[in-house]
């Protein structure tokens, strides 16, 4: 038989009260419903129950108890064992701890009746719920608070500024526990809070900010719907009035005056002027104008941090034109509250007098900047043009004039310091400096500290005083192969002057030239010429070079002319007409040789036997001892020269170290009678059989051949001076082109000899043909 079971709660409740589903389990449940003599499934303990004996909840029964013993309780859940007890025998549950409702409202647990022998339940398990009861053990807190809040100044009656709200822990669905109303304790009559919704409101209308622009407000919140024994909690609320325009701009005073010099500089502050407004912020920002007699001089802003007028000068003052000025200003509002204009005019008007005081200026010039034009080829002394000052002071003193030195450091110009006319004092030259800048001082007679300056701008007019020249210096080649007819340089000029409408030059061979039977000219109209050659068959053995004079002839008034030389180079050409090589041919001559050839072949056996007579004369020297006195040892006069000799005009000691070839490895050979300090870096030939001929040797190796004979016989010859002591070598190389020329002819001053023939020789000899040939130059 199943049983039910039954409960007995602590507060004695029973009935629908205490009733609830019976939670049975098993597999008998599908056969057939059992009718319980409970229905139980929760029951209700007092929260902080402070009595010394555990607190009784209530009892569970089992219809299987019999009362004999037989069965046991049995309890689990939240709490069972530290909250909760439970009398296996009789079933009385009870509280060990003092419960807090707002810690945990409800306790789940669930109960069995199992055999005291077997612990076999006798009964299903079934659960039930330990609801905690409420009292009011909790007062209203304000968890937002405190609270900040604004409201505009001249705010109308019961316009919203804030809303509070407080929080009860007590159970809100049990009791008037947790049931809060609001009341105001400081603050009033300002403000008012509703009690219900804690809505803070404004009590009194037209509230100043200018007055009272903050209030702490003391909010109260009591549980129990404000009844006695009931819990308060309160907050603070600071409520700050914000600012409106409601307040017009005044001036402090109704005029002010200042000073200030006739000398101020423009943009200068003359004054300041603020209009007061007790408003702040955006409410209180200014705008300022000029009303009257200060508009065009003067001009006034508005200084965005101070807010104050700032008056600035516009246009330069003139204490004798005017010497006071009355500014009538008005200050605005910026922003203006449509809401407030009734209140009245939110702008306000002062009056500035402004005087001016005089100071002692410099002259000045009526025309700051003059401009005068002069003609280069204008003789000194001549007037120009004229500067003229004043003194702007009553006084009107005299005034003498200068000019800047500094703008004129050649002194071309002078001024007269009277009357100020300026003249030439040197010969002007506009392809030097076509404009001068010059800065005319003038300063007052009485008062040589007050000086005023003006500007002066001297154009000098072109005249036709410089000739047409190449515009550069043209290096002019002609093939061998040049065929008549063919181009062979255009030519243009430059000229220094500048013509208004611009150059027109005109080219032209001299009448002296024109009949050539080599070259023509023509001009192609357009500030070129092209030079032509009128033949074919030009050989360099002929003639290496021609000179043609170009005569060209500017456009001026009057017009002017120069005679340019153009020099053409005979050059052998390859087949595109590049040039390969240019000046005299470097070959042997043929058969048939000219005199000139003769005279040249001539004077190089004349040179050869003259170096054949310098070298036994040195022999013969070197065998004379040097030495004066016998005591006298030779090597005393051995000299180190480590450094390079003076070239040829030093007589006094030739360093033979600057003709070594010093990738030579030393010999270690030494002279037989000194034992020299600077070994020699020249090896000797082993042989005289191993001698080279010096003319089938390139010019650099003959000379080195022969400095190391000549040091070799003044190594082993006892009686020759050392060898950095021997100062001439005659031996001449034999790279020239025209080979070795004799200049003994040259000592004779009546010779008739005819050098024409250097001007075959090519660029090399064109000095020696320029000065002993007949300077005639050939073109036919």
């Amino acid at each position: 038989i199943l049983g039910c079971w039954g409960l007995i709660s602590a507060s004695g409740a029973s009935g629908t009260q205490n009733q609830a589903q019976h939670t049975a389990g098993g597999p008998w449940e599908l056969l057939r419903r059992h009718k319980r003599s409970w229905v139980w499934n929760q029951f209700f303990v007092l929260e902080e129950y402070t009595g010394e004996e555990p607190l009784y909840v209530g009892k569970l029964h089992s219809d299987v108890d019999k009362g004999d013993g037989k069965v046991k309780y049995v309890l689990s859940g939240e709490g069972s064992t530290s909250i909760f007890t439970i009398d296996e025998n009789t079933g009385d549950i009870h509280a060990t701890k003092r419960l807090d409702r707002e810690e945990q409202a409800y306790y789940t647990l669930q109960a069995q009746a199992v055999d005291r022998l077997t612990n076999i339940p006798v009964e299903p398990r079934s659960e039930f719920v330990v609801k905690v009861q409420d009292i009011n053990d909790n007062e209203p807190k304000f968890l937002d608070g405190p609270y900040m809040a604004g409201v505009p100044e001249m705010s109308a009656l019961g316009t919203t500024v804030v809303q509070v709200a407080a929080t009860d822990a007590d159970d809100p669905t049990y009791g008037n526990s947790a049931r809060v109303v609001y009341s105001i304790i400081s603050g009033q009559p300002y403000f008012s809070v509703d009690p219900k919704t804690g809505v803070v409101r404004t009590a009194l209308p037209n509230m100043d900010r200018e007055v009272k622009d903050q209030y702490i407000l003391v909010i109260q919140a009591k549980d129990m719907v404000g009844q006695m024994g009931g819990l308060s909690g309160t907050t603070s609320v600071t409520v700050t009035l914000t600012d409106v325009n409601d307040n017009p701009p005044r001036f402090s005073r109704k005029n002010y005056q200042y000073m200030v010099l006739e000398s101020l500089p423009v943009a200068s502050v003359v004054a300041r002027v603020k209009a007061l407004d007790n408003d702040i912020g955006p409410n209180a920002e200014m705008e300022y104008r000029i009303m009257e007699d200060g508009p065009g001089v003067f001009n006034i802003t508005t200084d965005e941090d101070t807010q104050e007028g700032v008056i600035i000068l516009q246009k330069p003052l003139d204490f004798e034109t005017k010497n006071s000025f009355n500014l009538r200003i008005e200050a605005t509002n910026r922003n203006i509250d449509p809401a407030f204009v009734h209140l009245g005019s939110f702008s306000d008007t002062t009056t500035v007098k402004v005087t001016v005081e005089d100071v002692n200026e410099p002259p000045v010039f009526f025309t700051q900047l003059s401009k005068m034009v002069v003609s280069e080829d204008a003789r000194v002394g001549i007037s120009i043009g004229r500067v003229s000052a004043h003194d702007p002071e009553s006084s009107n003193s005299a005034i003498r004039y200068s000019i800047d030195r500094n703008t004129d450091l050649e002194r071309f110009f002078n001024v007269d310091a009277l009357s100020g006319v300026i003249s030439t004092a040197k010969p002007l030259d506009r392809e030097v400096n076509s404009v001068h800048n010059l800065t005319i001082l003038a300063m007052e007679s009485h008062d040589p500290t007050q000086v005023g300056k003006g500007f002066a701008v001297i154009t000098v007019l072109d005249i036709n005083d410089n000739p047409p020249v190449f515009a550069i210096e043209y290096e002019t080649l002609l093939c061998e192969n040049a065929a008549p007819g063919q181009v062979i340089q255009t030519i243009s000029a430059v000229d220094k002057d500048e013509p208004p409408s611009g150059h027109r030059f005109y080219f032209a061979l001299p009448p002296s030239v024109a009949g050539n039977s080599n070259f023509t000219l023509r001009d192609n109209k357009d500030n070129t010429a092209s030079i032509v050659t009128k033949r074919g068959g030009f050989r360099r053995r002929e003639q290496v070079l021609y000179r043609l004079p170009v005569l060209i002839v500017d456009s001026g008034s009057p017009a002017l002319s120069s005679t340019n030389t153009l020099s053409v180079s005979v050059c052998d050409c390859d087949s595109d007409g590049v040039a390969q090589s240019c000046g005299a041919v470097a070959y042997t001559l043929p058969a048939g040789l000219s005199t000139g050839a003769l005279v040249a072949i001539l004077g190089c056996i004349i040179t050869l036997l003259v170096m054949v007579l310098l070298i036994v004369s040195m022999r013969r020297r070197k065998k004379e001892p040097l030495i004066l006195e016998e005591e006298r040892d030779v090597r005393e006069n051995i000299v180190r020269y480590d450094d390079e000799g003076g070239g040829e005009e030093d007589t006094e000691a030739f360093d033979m170290v600057a003709l070594r070839n010093l990738n030579v490895i030393r010999d270690p050979k030494v002279r037989r009678d000194v034992t020299p300090d600077t070994p020699t870096f020249f090896p000797y030939p082993r042989s005289s059989s191993s001698l080279p001929v010096y003319k089938t040797l390139p010019d650099n190796v003959v000379f080195r051949e022969f400095i190391w004979d000549r040091l070799k016989d003044a190594d082993v010859d006892p009686s020759a001076p050392p060898y950095d002591s021997l100062q001439t070598y005659a031996f001449e190389g034999n790279g020239s082109v025209a080979e070795s020329l004799s200049s003994l002819e040259s000592l004779s001053t009546d010779s008739e000899q005819n050098y024409d023939y250097l001007s075959n020789w090519g660029p090399r000899f064109k000095k020696l043909a320029d000065l002993y040939g007949d300077g005639k130059s050939v073109f036919s």
